[in-house]
Formats: structure tokens, sequence, C-alpha cells
């Protein structure tokens, strides 16, 4: 149990609102009793405070959810956490390297924002019942896909009550728009723990990927680079010394011809196609713009005109998303 949750339960026990510690069962150690539950429902979630990792919920005392692990610093973090095991449930290949040097353990367990097959259900409640905890599960940003899987992992392991999982994304500030992630939460339900014990499952730290999906995390970090110097006012970031506002731009367009040129995207409904060709022109556009100004600080009037340019390809990014990313598995 972490010093948090511990001192947590101290707290509880000493305002008379639970009984003495000892007698709540440690969930690694087998099936969550009447008592352990009660607590759980009194006390998670919440969010925790962190220097190094964002958008941190604490779901059980044995789970906490949040956002992508980057450096030494967070990976520290995790350690000072008590944090034994790291699931990412994200797309981007997880940096097993580091989590070894700090003695973690990676498994890499992706889902889609449009919700969480029945499969990766079971193998997300089979590993936070088995697997050393505390456990953190995180997606890239710890708002949306990683408040999921921590809920429905939670749920069906009888670790968390029914009705909290939904609480689990609100207060993680899950977008209402991934229907299919608040689906995934509202319909889950616990699994019978000998059937789940039963099952033999595999903990990969890595899991292959589909190439477009591979493509499409590429392009969201550039994008965000490209947000990042939008805020700066399309000037260097200390920060970040490596970003460069033409290079991001010329990089972002690359994704957009690359993506293109695949399979999938070429045999594309003519919405997805019409959004994809426009978004790659627009980044066109606007790294013939940022050369203009390279190594300047932009004018007002030149920064308003980048912005627009930056807005209407998040624009498309996020009606592609709503369309063809985020709407829940059944509808699709």
């Amino acid at each position: 149990m972490s010093r948090v949750c511990y001192l947590g339960l101290i707290f509880a026990f000493l305002s008379g609102c639970l009984p003495p510690a000892e007698s709540l069962r440690d969930p690694t150690n087998g099936p969550p009793e009447a008592d352990q539950t009660a607590a759980t429902q009194m006390l998670f979630p919440r969010t925790l405070a962190a220097r190094h990792l964002t958008n941190l919920v604490q779901v059980h005392d044995n789970v906490i959810s949040g956002g992508l692990p980057e450096g030494e610093p967070a990976f520290t973090e995790l350690t000072q956490l008590g944090i034994k095991t790291i699931i990412s449930v994200d797309s981007a290949r997880p940096d097993v390297a580091t989590a070894r040097k700090h003695g973690l353990k990676y498994v890499h367990l992706p889902h889609g924002y449009d919700g969480i097959s029945s499969d990766r259900v079971v193998q997300l409640a089979k590993a936070v019942r088995e697997l050393d905890g505390p456990i953190y599960i995180h997606c890239h940003h710890g708002k949306h896909r990683s408040p999921a899987a921590a809920s429905v992992a939670c749920v069906a392991a009888g670790l968390l009550p029914t009705n909290q999982a939904v609480a689990v994304l609100q207060l993680a500030g899950t977008s209402p728009n991934y229907r299919g992630l608040f689906e995934a939460a509202a319909r889950v339900q616990p699994i019978d723990l000998t059937v789940l014990d039963g099952l033999i499952v595999e903990f990969p730290e890595t899991s292959s990927v589909p190439p477009m999906a591979e493509a499409m995390v590429a392009l969201d970090r550039t994008h965000e680079h490209l947000l990042q110097l939008a805020k700066a006012g399309w000037k260097s970031i200390p920060e970040h010394p490596d970003l460069f506002p033409v290079h991001e731009a010329l990089i972002l367009q690359e994704h957009f011809s690359e993506l293109w040129r695949m399979d999938d995207c070429r045999r594309a409904l003519p919405d997805f196609a019409r959004l994809l060709q426009d978004s790659e022109s627009l980044a066109c556009e606007l790294k013939g713009e940022l050369s203009k100004v390279a190594g300047s600080d932009p004018a007002a009037e030149t920064r308003a005109m980048l912005d627009a340019m930056a807005s209407k390809i998040s624009l498309n990014c996020n009606l592609c998303h709503q369309k063809f990313r985020d709407s829940p598995r059944r509808a699709k």
C-alpha cells in the first residue's frame, strides 16, 4: 500500500469512518472483501499531485491512472509512488529501457478511443489482479484512454464498484465526445474471479500496432509541437530548443503525405480523404509562411495568420477524430 493511501486510511479510521486498517485486505492477496469494497467506494477515485506525471487519478489503492512518463524524473517519481508495474494503453512504443533501469515492469495493452474490446477488458482485469502493484496505467495525456482502462479493469476485477466507473472518467476530465470510452465504463461488469483466475493471459512489453495507428501517433506528436510553438508566438521555446517552427510544419506535412500513401487511406471514405488532403495543403502553406519569418519575431498580424492556419489543421483533426476514430466500437 502506498504511503499516500495508508495515511488516507488512517485519517478515515481516526474519523470513525472505517474499520481498523489491518482489517482491509490487500487486493493482491485475494478476492476483495465487503469491507474493502466499502473503503474503496469512500476513498476512490481521487486525484493525486505530481511534478513530472500528468493527470494522476487513483482508482484503487493498487491502481493509478495518468499520463505518459517521459524521462528519468517521471520514472523516478513512479518509483517514489511505489509503482511496480506500468501498463501502457497508448499506441506508442513504451520506453521499456528506462523502466527497466528503475526496476519497473512494462506491459503494453493498447486500445483506441472508440472503446475497449471485451478481450482487452479481460487482459486489463487480469493484470490489475495478478501483476505486482501498485500499478500505473497510462495513455499519452492521461485524460481519456487510461482512466477508461483503469476503471474497467478495476470493476471487472472486483476492485471498484460498478457505479464508480464513470466517475473515474469524469474526475480525469475525459471528453464526453469519447462516447465509446464512457460506454465501456458504463457497461463493464465484474468477472467471476474463479473464471478470471483460470484464464491464461500474456502481458507483452511491447505490442504490434497497425501502421496507420503508428503514423497517427507520430502525427499527433508533431501537431502538439506546433501547438506549443504557436503558444510561444512562433518562436523557439527555451525548454525545447530542438523545436523549430519551419521544421515542425514540414514534418507535419510529410506525416499527412505519408498517410495518403497508405492503402487504408487510399481506400478511405471521401470525407476522410478530403480532410486529409486539406490538412496536407494547410501544413504546406503554414510551412511556406513560417519560412518567410524564420529566425525573427513575427509581427502580431503575422502571428494571427499563422495561428489561424494551425487552428484550421486542428479543426480538421478534431472533425476526423469525431467521425472516424472516436465513435463507439458498436457503431462502426
